[in-house]
């Protein structure tokens, strides 16, 4: 039995395409701190059809692939390989960096994860690195906590295409390609308001208008008569960027695509890279 076992996944590996193979060097950083916290119809929602490279690492059981990720215990260890989509932040006092990954089935949410300077440096989208840390959920968010990293000597690299998630919005579905880069299309702009006053704004710095240029900005848009509220990160997007420009340029009622990573917080609250005006 144990022969037969080896040739089928002697044959397995064979056949998986070449890709995030090799060894893999470690991070210097060791993690100080816990953490607190894409399709017009579903077939076009399947990211297989980005043609990521395959994992050879996956395949012969030393990682997680998606589908054991999602089905795994919260509060337990895993490991996956993914390419990196996009750096939120590195921490200089905890030296910790928070990333979005993406592999060919679906996305993750890499929070707190022990990283030197040096090696945040390196992390270019679509560097193949594999992660271990703690599956953990905040308020509706699936991210791996506390974990540590290596990158993956001579890996293909990978940069996903935005999923067009458009008519997901206010379906069970959505949250299916959680942390996956995707899209929105033909939203139209929706006024926010601050407690206690009925001045409408296209946009506010910070959920509750409290903040000021540099913070989060939060803004609302709708799509067949529901409206969702999207937020540009200040650490993913700071105010030197286009995206950050161009929401504080909306007006209201304006016709707006967008790109971004569907991050979730008590609901759908995607992080928003970038925003086109079309109408």
């Amino acid at each position: 039995m144990k022969k037969i076992l080896s040739v089928l996944m002697a044959l397995g590996m064979a056949c998986s395409l070449a890709a995030c193979a090799g060894g893999a060097s470690s991070s210097e950083a060791v993690s100080e701190a816990p953490s607190s916290s894409e399709a017009a119809t579903q077939e076009e929602a399947v990211p297989a059809e980005q043609d990521a490279p395959q994992l050879d690492a996956v395949a012969s059981g030393e990682v997680m692939n998606y589908d054991q990720y999602m089905a795994a215990e919260l509060d337990t260890q895993v490991t996956i390989q993914a390419y990196v989509q996009a750096k939120q932040a590195w921490y200089a006092d905890q030296a910790t960096a928070t990333v979005y990954l993406q592999d060919q089935d679906g996305g993750y949410f890499a929070y707190d994860m022990a990283c030197s300077e040096e090696d945040y440096a390196k992390l270019t989208e679509g560097t193949c690195i594999r992660v271990t840390g703690f599956k953990s959920e905040w308020s509706g968010e699936v991210e791996i906590m506390d974990g540590t990293f290596e990158f993956v000597e001579d890996a293909d690299t990978f940069v996903s295409m935005p999923l067009d998630v458009t008519e997901l919005l206010g379906t069970d579905e959505l949250i299916y390609s959680q942390n996956q880069r995707v899209a929105f299309k033909g939203l139209t702009v929706e006024p926010s308001t601050v407690e206690g006053s009925d001045e409408e704004h296209a946009f506010l710095y910070n959920w509750d208008g409290s903040g000021e240029d540099g913070d989060d900005l939060y803004f609302n848009a709708s799509y067949n008569g529901q409206t969702y509220t999207f937020t540009v990160e200040s650490y993913l997007c700071d105010n030197t960027t286009d995206v950050y420009n161009a929401v504080k340029n909306l007006e209201i009622g304006q016709t707006i695509d967008m790109e971004g990573f569907l991050y979730w917080y008590e609901g759908v609250n995607p992080h928003i890279t970038s925003v086109t005006v079309t109408g």
